[in-house]
């Protein structure tokens, strides 16, 4: 019963419902009325014509009977005048009776009534005593992966949906949604923002602002993170009370820059734990190509540990006996000066000074320009649009208008020569066939790319790139990471770095008994215990109890490892 008076009361506060009823009533009067005349025409043509007396009653059940089509004929007219009156009757019926009242019931009470239950399906608001949960303003990739995140944490969390349509339909596919406006007060009071914990902004950037400035009235304590389109808006909406500001192109551009090796070869950072720095640095063109980890010692000449590396996109767990390629790019672990002493070893080697080469002009690849050139990297830009070339003439040493599928003007701009190249563009599709197109024509480029959507992720490593960073997942990562007061640490995409504490059941025993790596695939590359790191703890390193576990691996084998540990 409550449910059917909400029904009711959300159809009568819809203003094209109120028009719906006055139609519908409009044709029942009228049916009413034809009925009243037919009812009086049979009472006189049967007392004047037929010579017969009837009540008024059995002329109302003459009238319905032959409206409606039963015709049980128990009461018939025997003239001719009289059955003509039956004919229009009879058809009067089929026409309002039969057609036109269903299809008015349907269209005008009928099916709003159904669209009242869907829209009406997804929760409105949230209990009272709702606290510590995120709210995330669009169901979009970031939100998706995000959302991933703090299912593993267990972290309670919810997506605002203006449409109610489109809530109710994620609401039946299971997502956490509550139907309301962000850019409304009330919702931000029925969402009971002033206890949430965190607010994630990823509309465009007006609506981050105006979403900002909304819930700042019923939430002023409120943790918002709000993902920035354009780099003019980071100002913006940290005005507007923005507590962190994601720019998350300009972040993508520079750790895609990040993963180039042009001039000498170096280590560069990936991501800080505590005094420990996460780097990579690639072995092509050194003489650490073709040896194992064990004969590198890295530990031992410079301090930093080997703690996984990169094969063609793929990342490996790292053990003495494996044999480092050209190709690989080893992942190491070690304080700041430990990674000076790495680089000091690294400077003479690979010195390709020729400009490395980034394909697309956009946001994603301005940025990645900007960075290299603070590196001091000789860079060459392609970009197929002239208005957006003419924007970055002045940022990339050459800029190159044309097609990148085209091989004169890849081969023009410098790829045969380059040391990397980066793909920037926005399409998925066309990073994937210029990924195959760069490798054909220099076997030995280091290719770098950017994706929108997870699911090519296969598909872009098949095709040549050595390194693949997600859009979606750098933005979760982001905003995760700025949740949990971290830095953000970024190894790849479909690869996560992350630490948990030590799960209660395997406080005591050691890495081999526990047998994290065999059950979930999991590495573990260090253990935090009383302010003390132990990175690439060995086999019978002992796991403390209140300590935490720093893990590199994929969504799957994270989830493997709470479901077996807790």
């Amino acid at each position: 019963m409550k449910f059917l008076v909400s029904q009711l009361s959300y159809l009568l506060r819809q203003r094209h419902m109120r028009g719906n009823i006055r139609k519908l009533a409009k044709l029942l009067v009228l049916l009413g009325s034809l009925i009243a005349v037919f009812t009086a025409l049979f009472h006189l043509l049967m007392l004047h014509v037929e010579g017969r007396e009837f009540s008024w009653m059995t002329g109302l059940y003459w009238t319905l009977t032959v409206m409606s089509t039963l015709g049980f004929g128990d009461i018939t007219f025997q003239s001719d005048i009289g059955r003509a009156f039956s004919i229009v009757v009879l058809l009067s019926g089929i026409f309002l009776l039969l057609i036109v009242l269903p299809f008015a019931f349907i269209r005008f009470f009928y099916a709003p009534w159904l669209e009242a239950q869907i829209r009406l399906r997804a929760p409105r608001s949230l209990p009272a005593d709702t606290a510590g949960h995120v709210l995330l303003c669009a169901y979009d990739a970031i939100a998706r992966d995000l959302m991933r995140m703090l299912r593993l944490a267990k972290i309670p969390h919810y997506v605002l949906e203006a449409d109610p349509a489109r809530a109710s339909e994620m609401h039946a596919d299971g997502v956490p949604v509550i139907a309301g406006d962000p850019e409304a007060d009330e919702t931000w009071t029925a969402v009971q923002a002033g206890s949430a914990r965190a607010l994630l902004a990823n509309k465009s950037d007006t609506v981050n602002t105006n979403i900002t400035l909304t819930v700042r009235q019923s939430a002023p304590d409120l943790e918002v993170m709000a993902i920035a389109d354009h780099e003019e808006s980071v100002d913006i909406l940290g005005l507007a009370g923005a507590n962190h500001v994601l720019a998350l192109k300009h972040r993508l551009g520079e750790h895609l820059a990040n993963r180039v090796n042009a001039g000498h070869a170096e280590a560069h950072e990936i991501g800080r734990f505590g005094d420990l720095v996460i780097a990579e640095f690639p072995v092509h063109n050194t003489p650490l190509a073709n040896r194992t980890v064990r004969d590198l010692n890295l530990r031992g000449r410079v301090g930093v540990t080997v703690v996984g590396v990169w094969e063609r996109g793929r990342f490996e767990p790292v053990r003495p006996d494996t044999l480092l390629t050209d190709s690989s790019v080893p992942v190491v672990i070690g304080t700041e000066d430990k990674l000076l002493e790495l680089n000091a070893v690294l400077v003479i080697y690979d010195t390709n000074y020729n400009p490395a080469l980034v394909i697309g002009g956009g946001k994603v690849g301005c940025a990645a320009v900007r960075a290299l050139k603070r590196r001091e990297v000789a860079v060459h830009l392609i970009e197929k649009d002239e208005a957006s070339a003419a924007r970055s003439s002045g940022l990339a040493d050459r800029v190159v208008v044309g097609d990148a599928a085209d091989r004169d003007t890849l081969l023009g701009a410098g790829l045969a020569e380059a040391p990397a190249v980066l793909l920037t563009t926005n399409d998925d599709s066309t990073n994937i066939y210029l990924a195959v197109y760069c490798r054909r024509l220099n076997p030995g480029v280091r290719i770098i790319s950017r994706v929108t959507h997870d699911r090519n992720l296969e598909a872009i490593h098949r095709a040549g790139a050595d390194f693949v960073l997600s859009y979606a997942a750098l933005g979760a990562e982001s905003a995760f990471s700025a949740l949990q007061g971290r830095d953000v640490m970024m190894l790849g995409a479909g690869i996560e770095l992350f630490h948990v504490p030590v799960p209660q059941r395997l406080v005591g025993k050691t890495l081999a008994q526990a047998e994290i790596g065999a059950r979930t695939g999991l590495n573990v590359i260090a253990i935090v215990s009383g302010g003390v790191t132990v990175a690439n703890p060995g086999a019978d390193h002992a796991l403390p109890e209140g300590g935490e576990l720093l893990m590199v691996g994929q969504h799957k084998q994270r989830a493997k490892f709470f479901s077996a540990y807790g």
